[in-house]
Order: structure tokens, then C-alpha cells, then sequence
């Protein structure tokens, strides 16, 4: 793949994660129209099915579909969503859930087909180096966006919702560079049949690739959590939520751009203990941040860099373990695991936060960070295991 084409998938993820972080504003938008916040979670409900829905559309038809294209029409379909959000301007509820289902279909769609456009045009070896600065990209897209359109908001004093004709517009120029990445490293000829997907969870049960598959169930659950209850873990504090998230955002974009190069020759195994440590270190950091908000600063970076590098290499592991033949339903797998706790997490989550406090919820946290870490060790004995199984004689 050449590097000039590569750049046009990279700044078509940036743009189209944008759409993604724009979705942390919709609850300002409800609010500037006289809604609540249950406005917001019924209507990121609905993106919920949609983002569901969106993922296994891909993995059954990337196999008819060029995964450029599948990747350009769903940042086409979240520009769409966002169109309708500045159109009705909060008026007509029932819109509102059909552009919160656009926005969750474009993301579900894209957040497995823009990784797939770009292992179908790498090798192994390139994997990830190129997985790497993609997901880098796209974190700068998420974090990036709701500052600058606050920013717009506020310089111009204009509603959230009038922001999302920008978002929209990104979201049209995504779809282009994503179109135009396709016709430049254009495939061979397609196979022109389904891919399926759901059946072969029993084979990757069987392979090393459901270590990486566990893994990323788990961290989305760590990720949700840290993330959707910052503000709640930082109440009576000194510390503020946004400094979480701007030196996280921070920290996880650097170390990716400038530890890329150097991932793919250190042992993956060793690499991904010594993150998870981190990360359980930035989590347990969490519980000083009442006493001092150094420690909130101390938790960003350390989680940044653990959870920041340990999921690329994960997503690297979870394809090149798996047989050719399985590596698209490796990589559906892989994303509806990460979904499930990105999404499934936050109930539990909230009734231990209540119920038992900040400290237990922490602990909780560290605990799944620690069942993570167990996991990747058992990677490593089945690994081993299979090298040193005597070879069946001919």
C-alpha cells in the first residue's frame, strides 16, 4: 500500500471518528431545547441498535462489498444522521431516534470496515505499524471533535445543533476520501459471496485469536468506565473531569505516533503485561485523586499508555492468530466484543457506583483490568504449549 493513499484512509478516520465524539454533545443539544439527559439516554439508545446493527452488516457482506466502500457509506450515513439532528433542531422527537440509529449504524459500519480496508492492503508484518497510526487517527477524531465544536458553539454563539452542519459536512468529505483510497489500491477480483461470520465463533474458540477477542470485551468495559463516570468519580474534588480527558486523549495519541515503529519488534506477549500493569496502575491511582489532583494526572497518562497501546496490538494478535479464511470474522468478533463492553458495562457500572462507592467501583475496575492481564498470560502458556506439542510423525 502506498503511503500517499494511506493518508487518505487516515484523515477519512479522522473525520469520521469526529462524528463518533460528536455524539458527547447531544446532551447540550437536548438541554439548549428544554429535554433532559433522558432525552439523551433514550436517544443514544436508538444509536445503540444501530451501531449493533451496523457491525454485523459488514462482517456478512464485506465478502460482496469492498470494505472502502462499505467504510465511505457509513461515514456518509453518520453525515446524514448529523443533517437531520441540524434540521429538526430538537422539534420532532420521533427524527430525532432515526438520526441517533444513522449516526450508531455509521460508526458500527465504519469502526470495523476502515480496519478491514486496511488489513485487506497490508501484510502481516505492516500490521501494526498501519494499525497503530489508524487508531490514532481516530482517537484524535473522538477527543478532538467536541472540543472544537464547543469551541464554535461558544465563539459564535450559535446552538449545538447548528455545529452538526459541520460534523455533516466532515462526514461528506470522509465518504469521498474513503471512495478515493478504494479506486487508488484497488483489489484483485472480489470472491462475490457472503462472509460468514456468527458460526465461526467455534472455531475461533478453538485458536489462539479468542485471547485477543476476551481481552477487548474486557478493556471496552474498563474504557466505559473510566470515561462515562469521570465526572461522578471526581465530584468533591479539586479535579475536573476535562483534564481526564484531554491528557488521556493526549497521552494515547503520542504514544501511538511515537511508539508505533517500535511495537512490532518488541515480544508481544512480555509488551502486553507491561501495559496492562500500567493501566491497572493508572486505575488504582484513581482512589488518591479525593487527596490530591496530581493523581487524576497520574491515572490519564498511565491508562493512556496502557489501554492507549495495549488495543492495537490486541487487534494485531487477534487477526494474524487466526487461519486466512477466518480473519474477517476474527475482526467482526473482535469489534462486537469491544461494543458489548463499551456498551453493557455502563448499567453495571452506575449500580456500583451507587450502591458501594467510588473506591469499590475503582477497585472493580482494576479487578477486570487484572482478569485481562490473566488472559493474555493464558495466551502465552497455549502459545508455548502448541510450540513444544510433539509433531505427528508422516
Amino acid at each position: 500500500m502506498r503511503t500517499t493513499s494511506a493518508f487518505f484512509l487516515l484523515f477519512a478516520t479522522l473525520f469520521t471518528a469526529g462524528g463518533y465524539g460528536a455524539t458527547f454533545l447531544i446532551s447540550a443539544y437536548f438541554r439548549g431545547q428544554g429535554g433532559s439527559d433522558i432525552d439523551t439516554g433514550i436517544t443514544l439508545g436508538f444509536a445503540l441498535v444501530g451501531t449493533l446493527t451496523g457491525v454485523p452488516l459488514v462482517g456478512w457482506f464485506a465478502g460482496r462489498i469492498e470494505a472502502a466502500i462499505l467504510a465511505a457509506i457509513a461515514a456518509l450515513a453518520m453525515s446524514m444522521g448529523y443533517l437531520l439532528f441540524a434540521a429538526i433542531n430538537g422539534e420532532q422527537q420521533g427524527v430525532t431516534f432515526i438520526a441517533a440509529f444513522l449516526i450508531g449504524l455509521g460508526w458500527g459500519m465504519f469502526y470495523i470496515s476502515g480496519p478491514m480496508a486496511l488489513s485487506e492492503r497490508i501484510s502481516d508484518a505492516e500490521r501494526s505499524h498501519w494499525f497503530t497510526r489508524f487508531s490514532a487517527f481516530q482517537m484524535a477524531g473522538i477527543c478532538g471533535s467536541p472540543i472544537l465544536l464547543s469551541m464554535l458553539a461558544d465563539r459564535f454563539d450559535i446552538p449545538v445543533g447548528t455545529t452538526f452542519m459541520a460534523v455533516s459536512l466532515s462526514g461528506i468529505i470522509a465518504s469521498l476520501l474513503l471512495l478515493t483510497f478504494g479506486l487508488r489500491e484497488q483489489q484483485g477480483k472480489r470472491e462475490c459471496a457472503f462472509r460468514p461470520w456468527v458460526k465461526k465463533i467455534t472455531g475461533l474458540a478453538t485458536s489462539r485469536a479468542i485471547y485477543p477477542i476476551v481481552m477487548v470485551g474486557l478493556g471496552g468495559c474498563i474504557f466505559s468506565g473510566m470515561m462515562s463516570f469521570q465526572g461522578s468519580l471526581v465530584a468533591g474534588t479539586r479535579a475536573n473531569a476535562s483534564t481526564f480527558f484531554a491528557v488521556h486523549a493526549v497521552t494515547v495519541v503520542l504514544s501511538r505516533l511515537l511508539l508505533a515503529r517500535y511495537l512490532s519488534s518488541l515480544p508481544r506477549i512480555p509488551l502486553v503485561a507491561a501495559l496492562m500493569l500500567c493501566l491497572i496502575v493508572g486505575l488504582l491511582s484513581l482512589l488518591g485523586v479525593p487527596f490530591h489532583p496530581v493523581f487524576q494526572i497520574t491515572a490519564a497518562v498511565m491508562t493512556g499508555i496502557g489501554y492507549g497501546l495495549v488495543y492495537p496490538l490486541i487487534q494485531t494478535w487477534a487477526i494474524n492468530d487466526s487461519a486466512t479464511e477466518d480473519r474477517h470474522a476474527a475482526l467482526t468478533w473482535f469489534v462486537v466484543a469491544y461494543f458489548i463492553g463499551i456498551f453493557g458495562f455502563p448499567a453495571i457500572g452506575g449500580w456500583i457506583l451507587v450502591a458501594a462507592g467510588k473506591s469499590w467501583f475503582i477497585v472493580v475496575l482494576a479487578a477486570i483490568a487484572s482478569l485481562e492481564l490473566w488472559v493474555a498470560l493464558l495466551g502465552r502458556q497455549r502459545c508455548s504449549a502448541m510450540e513444544e506439542a510433539p509433531k505427528p510423525l508422516n
